[in-house]
């Protein structure tokens, strides 16, 4: 992920957070919100929680990232 996308995410990551987890029902608000918005920590719990390979978790995760940057 680019620097200021990464930048970005972060900064707003509160308010995304609850954005995420409309996309993401299966996780808490709790969890996405410890997440910090990072994409690893973000990718990993959906890749466990949705029982997915981590190349897809990856790509809705950044796809994610990606529709919400100037949320």
């Amino acid at each position: 992920m680019s620097r200021p996308l990464a930048e970005i995410i972060r900064k707003n990551w509160r308010h995304l957070a609850s954005l995420a987890r409309v996309v993401w029902d299966e996780l808490t608000l709790d969890e996405l919100i410890k997440s910090e918005g990072d994409a690893q920590k973000l990718t990993k719990l959906v890749q466990q929680r949705y029982d997915m390979p981590h190349d897809d978790a990856e790509k809705q995760v950044m796809s994610f990232f990606e529709r919400h940057r100037t949320t």
